[in-house]
């Protein structure tokens, strides 16, 4: 029987340009990630990366460890613990919590390299033992 494989960690420097890379490229220019002034004013008093951003970092270590499996069947199910705010180092963890009834489960998080939480939470991928 095989298990599904260990995945690897992935670290990525988000910083305001990167920030404002996903703004454009996601249409999302809400001023809490892209105007200091503004996002002075609001929850966190400076600005803040989308969450979206952060959680690709998930999405990243997964896919290069399953490629097309991750891609047409793998899910996610989080819940955001704290901003991420520029500059920050991010790293994404998924460890592998079991694998039953085709499906590999993993616990997933997000967390900066001082070790704030950013998120948490599961993956699934479908994971035939017999085909793998």
């Amino acid at each position: 029987m095989n298990a599904p494989p260990p995945v690897a960690p992935v670290t990525r420097r988000i910083d305001q340009a990167r920030v404002h890379a996903y703004a454009i490229a996601a249409r999302d220019r809400n001023p809490i990630h892209t105007d200091a002034a503004a996002a002075a004013a609001g929850a966190f008093g400076r600005p803040v990366a989308h969450g979206m951003l952060v959680l690709a970092l998930v999405a990243d270590a997964l896919a290069a460890t399953f490629g097309e499996r991750w891609a047409a069947g793998g899910t996610l199910k989080v819940r955001w613990r704290a901003p991420a705010v520029p500059p920050v180092d991010v790293t994404a963890t998924a460890t592998l919590r079991r694998c039953e009834a085709g499906v590999a489960t993993y616990d997933v998080a997000c967390h900066t390299i001082a070790g704030e939480q950013l998120l948490s939470g599961t993956a699934t991928v479908p994971w035939d033992e017999a085909a793998s």
